[in-house]
């Protein structure tokens, strides 16, 4: 059993990025076997479909290492890598290009809403990305891959990728991965919207919680989050209709591993100026480890580094049986 799955490097990482994924795969880390791998990587070659200058995206995969680690990450148990040190990455999806279909990227609803009205003027990378995202899979043989529901349609086009490429060649190169699709992963809505996930790209700072907030910050934004008047329910039911109400219980029950019927068993009756104090206290309870350890992390370079290139080198060495195989299938010498 080998689990890949990898983050973008684009800036601090918030309570969504945490209880969404990260915390899963320190999960999968630390419950893994001598069967089973696990190799999270930072998609640095993947950001470059918008454009960041050299000194952003240097200090961006460099803060993402230190923030990966410090909630949890161990390097000498997962292989902890970016994309840029292990070039087969790039080789493979240009060879995953040729199996590719042209339709298959046209029903990609990602590239729809991301380029949006400005399709014509988006860069050809935003447009191919779901191959770099299939030669990150199959370059590792990976067998799973922890997915949310809006990357569901991606792992299904890697499939495609592989029957193909297998099928036209002959071979049996590719494995099929699977989703893993947590039923415990948390849906981290906006502090100001209910109704719109938490995001790095929302103007308003106070839509989020970053894993780098301090203290006193973390409780102004709780204090400060929307709610509504009503009292909390006897279940969570009761929430109905109430998306910010919903996505503060959410919060409290993801963090203190509860439900949220538990959760609004005990402040049934209660309004949020006796909830949101709870809830503060559960999240700075949580994050103030991490903050301290990423702190004490980030500006060692070298040390990032370190870890960086270590992992690639594992990772360099486990993608190479493949894609000298992919080069050897379609008849390409190297």
């Amino acid at each position: 059993m080998r689990i890949l799955s990898g983050i973008q490097p684009t800036g601090n990482l918030h309570l969504g990025n945490y209880l969404g994924a990260i915390r899963n795969w320190v999960k999968m880390q630390d419950e893994q076997n001598a069967e089973t791998e696990c190799f999270f990587f930072l998609a640095d070659m993947h950001s470059i479909t918008v454009h960041e200058d050299r000194a952003t995206r240097l200090a961006n995969v460099r803060d993402m290492t230190a923030a990966l680690v410090a909630c949890g990450l161990d390097p000498d148990k997962s292989v902890l890598f970016n994309q840029a040190r292990v070039p087969a990455h790039a080789e493979l999806c240009w060879l995953l290009c040729g199996t590719a279909r042209i339709g298959w990227m046209n029903r990609m609803t990602q590239f729809k809403d991301k380029a949006g009205k400005n399709r014509d003027s988006a860069s050809v990378g935003l447009y191919v990305y779901p191959v770099l995202m299939a030669a990150d899979v199959l370059l590792y043989q990976a067998t799973h891959v922890p997915v949310g529901e809006d990357q569901k349609q991606h792992l299904e086009l890697t499939r495609d990728v592989a029957t193909k490429f297998n099928t036209d060649f002959g071979v049996d190169l590719f494995t099929m991965p699977d989703p893993i699709i947590s039923k415990q992963t948390a849906r981290i809505m906006s502090l100001r919207d209910g109704t719109s996930k938490m995001s790095k790209s929302d103007p308003s700072d106070m839509s989020r919680i970053n894993l780098t907030d301090d203290d006193d910050l973390l409780v102004q934004k709780v204090r400060k989050a929307k709610t509504d008047a009503e009292p909390l329910p006897e279940t969570a039911e009761g929430l109905e209709g109430r998306a910010e109400a919903l996505n503060l219980v959410s919060i409290y029950a993801t963090l203190a591993g509860t439900t949220p019927d538990a959760v609004c068993a005990e402040f049934a009756g209660q309004g949020f100026g006796a909830f949101k104090p709870a809830l503060a206290d559960v999240l700075v309870a949580h994050l103030s480890p991490i903050r301290q350890r990423y702190v004490a992390l980030k500006n060692d370079e070298a040390a990032l580094d370190a870890i960086l290139i270590k992992g690639a080198e594992k990772a360099a060495a486990a993608a190479e049986p493949t894609l000298k195989a992919a080069y050897d299938a379609m008849g390409l010498l190297r």
